[in-house]
């Protein structure tokens, strides 16, 4: 309730609801899987954009979803590929401090301008979003009046909602 409120996240301001209206973004953590299993994931539910969300977009046990085999491989399968760091996890005094700060904002700001564009997914690592820091973007998207859906695999998706009381992610 705090976030929707835009007390937890002061420097990221609500919208009002006519601009909200009709808003979707989707997520997606890459796992183990193999790249076609990601790409088939994606092109089934219509996403045209991939925004990688690590704050380091590789990976050494699955070279896969290295930064440069993903620029290389997702623009001939039909998903472009982007990369917006002021978003990835790993922050020095946790992820949720990190999301009071300026360079947060102007990241959730620019992932609304790519997805008010094309149909995007965000992606990070770890396929539960529960468990990432994909959880504190959706919490923030979903405040600012996006419809959040986590992508699982080609036939599962599900809608964002609040995890608060199964883990902790700080």
């Amino acid at each position: 309730m705090a976030a929707e409120q835009g007390l937890l996240f002061p420097q990221v301001a609500l919208r009002p609801e006519a601009e909200r209206a009709g808003r979707t973004v989707y997520t997606i953590g890459h796992s183990t899987r193999p790249l076609e299993a990601l790409v088939s994931a994606l092109r089934r539910h219509g996403v045209e954009l991939l925004v990688d969300i690590r704050h380091f977009p590789a990976s050494r046990h699955n070279p896969q979803f290295n930064r440069s085999v993903l620029e290389a491989e997702l623009p001939g399968r039909g998903v472009e590929y982007l990369t917006l760091e002021a978003l990835g996890g790993y922050r020095a005094g946790g992820y949720r401090a990190y999301m009071q700060t300026e360079e947060f904002a102007r990241g959730i700001e620019r992932l609304e301008a790519l997805a008010a564009q094309k149909r995007t997914a965000y992606m990070c690592a770890e396929v539960k979003w529960w468990r990432c820091h994909r959880r504190h973007v959706s919490d923030v998207l979903a405040a600012r009046g996006w419809t959040v859906i986590h992508i699982w695999d080609e036939k599962r998706a599900e809608p964002h909602r609040d995890k608060d009381n199964v883990i902790k992610c700080d």
